[in-house]
């Protein structure tokens, strides 16, 4: 009688573990419903990031004589030793800040107003306003600072900078080394600012496929992801509190089995 006792009490205990992993493995896939998923016109567009103040841009123009394309180009020399008693100055491309009023310093062209404008409509903006003084000029504009910061249950936490100005939600987790297994997937928290300084907190669920839909599936610079770590993680930041917990689940176990144990004789 005693073996029964204690093969009911193992019993429960394995059904108990095995309810709880099968809980918390539904909330670590991703895009867990992509079989019912559809995407919307608003989440099928290509996605152009969107010059802000405080941002860094290089502005490249060109045509097909060069020296006419000169004038236009935010250059500094820089010195580069060829040999110990010589030297030569190279042209550098400087970025231009847009400061707060979403306004550059353009050579020639004076202050213009580029906040706003995707890349694409910086360009033609600016093709229209050279063909004043270059037939066909070609204009190439760049963001030198398209930052994004993931903090929080990640693998490699940290700000880094994207060099194609496209980043979505899971590439920038994939560069970050994922979620661990303690990132809570469908409560990630992400910071964004306008170009209006207004500052946005936006919760997103990651488990659900919908989220390519989202406004905020594209990242855009300076956006701030954090993965908040789920109760478990929570939990076994206190040891303390982890072996009071053992402590008193093993002390209940025990009561629990001395009095089936007594109940059954």
């Amino acid at each position: 009688m005693k073996n029964t006792s204690y093969s009911l009490i193992v019993s429960m205990i394995l059904f108990i573990s095995l309810l709880s992993s099968c809980t918390a493995y539904k909330n670590v896939p991703y895009l867990q419903n992509a079989e019912s998923f559809s995407s919307t016109k608003e989440g099928s567009k290509l996605y152009d990031a969107t010059i802000m103040p405080k941002d860094l841009l290089t502005i490249i123009v060109n045509c097909e004589d060069p020296q006419l394309a000169v004038p236009f180009n935010f250059t500094a020399a820089t010195s580069t030793s060829l040999v110990i008693s010589s030297s030569v100055s190279t042209p550098t491309i400087q970025s231009y800040l847009v400061d707060n009023d979403g306004d550059i310093e353009f050579p020639v062209l004076g202050k213009l107003h580029v906040a706003g404008y995707t890349k694409r409509d910086c360009e033609a903006m600016l093709k229209g306003k050279l063909k004043k003084y270059i037939a066909e000029p070609w204009v190439t504009v760049r963001m030198a600072n398209f930052r994004v910061t993931v903090i929080g249950e990640v693998n490699n936490p940290h700000t880094f900078t994207s060099s194609n100005e496209k980043l979505n939600i899971f590439e920038a987790l994939a560069m970050s080394g994922d979620m661990t297994i303690y990132g809570t997937r469908n409560n990630v928290k992400l910071i964004r600012t306008s170009a209006e300084g207004e500052k946005k907190i936006a919760i997103l669920n990651l488990n659900d496929a919908d989220i390519i839909n989202s406004p905020y599936y594209n990242l855009q610079q300076n956006d701030i992801i954090y993965v908040q770590p789920n109760k478990t993680k929570a939990r076994n930041a206190d040891v303390g509190t982890v072996t009071s917990l053992w402590i008193s689940i093993t002390g209940t176990l025990i009561s629990l089995a001395s009095l089936i144990v007594n109940f059954t004789r």
